[in-house]
């Protein structure tokens, strides 16, 4: 009865609004770095549109949050249209060389290189980045790319102040940066931390973004710039070739779409893992009324979903060009029946109980932006170049930060990447290979209105997105930055831990998950940076909230 009722309000829903165009009352915009939020808004009120915008704020973020993405990474840009309503997933995720092979990082003895998957040029795949913004601006956009690029240009050349965040992460990963002549020379000062609100000026990333404003994807991976990196590359051991980055395409995808209790949800598909691990446990928790639960009965049932479908996330996913996996298995209502039987209300299931499978995991780093225009065009996107700051390694005088996502792949069968945790087959690495992430850029439709979130976090990002999608349900009233800002939790089937943000639940409700069989683990500090928009549909107004845990800002303007 219940999927019936979810039938007929989806039936009403695409029907109440197909074809709409309304325009909405303002825009808005939720990024994790306010310089960016201001780019985004500039290219906006120049008459781009939100597509435009995302241009600006992803170009913005990769020199003003170079530890979190940059021209050097990859990512999933999540579109909306709102002439024709068109929903896609841009892919532009990094690949493997066509040099790479699965065994690149093991020794004679099958052993595993210490940091060979995460440092220098060898550790870096090839980036989607710049083919992303170019695709957007010149499929999507109204603006030249020239025009949304121009923000972040500038924000290259003429410098940008060191906040507290950047500092604080220059000094943690000093060594990393000290390296290499060229990441020290553009991220520090001196071999030094810069001082306060001093300028971090990168000339030559300027120049990379004004090859690429002029010539479009050919002025990065072809000509003088991709000359310059691969002759970088390689002189300090990595594999990289010309035709690697000539050979880059971005690839659109349809995006995983599902419902759950009265909401249309639409998220990143593979190579992402967000959207179906995010859909198999939302179809999971569908059976139980959770706003009617205890605080730590909520929980358990939450952390038994997250548990299988994180499962399932190991055993069967990664990149769709190169592995089959059993979608539509994972998210029909009959595998999630089958997933629940097994969950027991009263005592926690061990994940040694299930099907051993390998754990996957990528960094704790990443960003995220959401933007909607007046338009009603959205963009959810989530951005990275694996950990903070990357390979450590900038590609010349190309002034790009490379990234480190080959350890997002499986770099021996069931060998453990940098978080001591283990990968396998379907992630195994391939030459042209994207490796499987767990990016989530997502769009939220209800009878109340539309929202548009993501986060970083790296194997965290599901979980809080499917928090965030739990928490928007559960609110009488839509309170968008106490949804940004709510508690966190996380299990991931591997290791056998539910894991909880310091100080933010009462002793008694983790003392009740303690005695049912949870082993939890409260963590030394907070995580994630969501970005938030929300469109009221009553109103048409548009909200942003950027997450109090990091520095971003949310704006909406008339």
């Amino acid at each position: 009865m219940q999927q019936f009722r979810g039938f007929l309000f989806l039936v009403f829903f695409l029907a109440a609004n197909a074809g709409a165009q309304t325009p909405l009352a303002n825009a808005a915009i939720a990024s994790a770095h306010p310089l960016a939020t201001a780019a985004g808004k500039a290219i906006l009120q120049q008459g781009g549109n939100a597509f435009d915008a995302a241009v600006a704020v992803a170009a913005a973020l990769a020199v003003v949050e170079p530890y979190g993405s940059g021209l050097g990474g990859g990512g999933f840009f999540l579109l909306h249209r709102a002439r024709d309503g068109k929903q896609v997933m841009i892919d532009a995720r990094e690949r493997a060389p066509f040099k790479a092979t699965p065994n690149m990082y093991r020794n004679a003895a099958g052993q595993v290189l210490p940091q060979a998957s995460l440092e220098g040029p060898l550790a870096a795949a090839i980036p989607g980045i710049p083919a992303g913004l170019a695709h957007l601006a010149q499929r999507y956009g109204r603006l030249s790319l020239a025009q949304s690029l121009a923000p972040a240009i500038r924000l290259a050349e003429q410098g940008f102040p060191a906040d507290a965040r950047y500092r604080a992460l220059a000094q943690s990963h000093l060594t990393l940066l000290q390296r290499q002549p060229e990441a020290a020379a553009q991220y520090l000062q001196n071999q030094a931390v810069p001082e306060p609100n001093a300028l971090i000026v990168q000339a030559n990333l300027g120049k990379t973004l004004r090859a690429l404003a002029q010539h479009g994807a050919s002025g990065f991976y072809r000509g003088a710039v991709a000359k310059e990196m691969v002759a970088a590359v390689q002189a300090a051991g990595g594999i990289w070739q010309r035709a690697d980055l000539a050979r880059y395409r971005i690839v659109e995808r349809q995006p995983i779409a599902f419902d759950y209790r009265g909401m249309h949800i639409v998220s990143a598909a593979p190579p992402s893992a967000g959207g179906l691990t995010l859909a198999e446990a939302l179809h999971i928790l569908e059976r139980y009324d959770l706003n009617a639960l205890k605080p730590a009965q909520r929980m358990h049932l939450v952390v038994e979903a997250l548990r299988r479908a994180y499962h399932d996330r190991a055993r069967y996913m990664g990149d769709p060009d190169f592995v089959s996996m059993p979608l539509q298995r994972l998210m029909s209502p009959r595998y999630a029946d089958e997933r629940a039987a097994s969950i027991d209300l009263a005592n926690a299931t061990l994940s040694a109980d299930l099907d051993k499978a390998p754990q996957v995991q990528q960094g704790n780093h990443t960003t995220h932006f959401s933007i909607v225009d007046r338009q009603g065009n959205r963009v959810a996107a989530t951005l990275s170049i694996n950990t903070f700051f990357g390979s450590g390694f900038v590609a010349g005088k190309s002034g790009v930060l490379l990234n480190n996502e080959m350890d997002d792949f499986a770099v021996a069968e069931h060998g453990m990447n940098v978080y001591g945790l283990v990968n396998s087959g379907p992630n195994r690495i391939a030459p042209g290979k994207r490796p499987l992430s767990s990016m989530t850029p997502t769009f939220v439709e209800d009878a109340r209105g539309t929202l548009i979130l993501g986060a970083p976090g790296g194997s965290r990002i599901i979980s809080m997105v499917l928090l965030g999608i739990l928490n928007y349900q559960s609110q009488t009233q839509v309170d968008l930055q106490a949804l940004v800002s709510a508690p966190r939790y996380h299990h991931q089937y591997l290791p056998d831990q539910l894991e909880v943000e310091p100080d933010s639940f009462p002793g008694s409700v983790l003392d009740e998950l303690q005695l049912i069989g949870h082993v939890v683990r409260v963590s030394k500090q907070k995580w994630g940076n969501m970005q938030a928009v929300w469109i009221d549909r009553a109103s048409g107004e548009a909200f942003a909230a950027s997450d109090p845990r990091g520095i971003g800002s949310g704006v909406a303007w008339h």
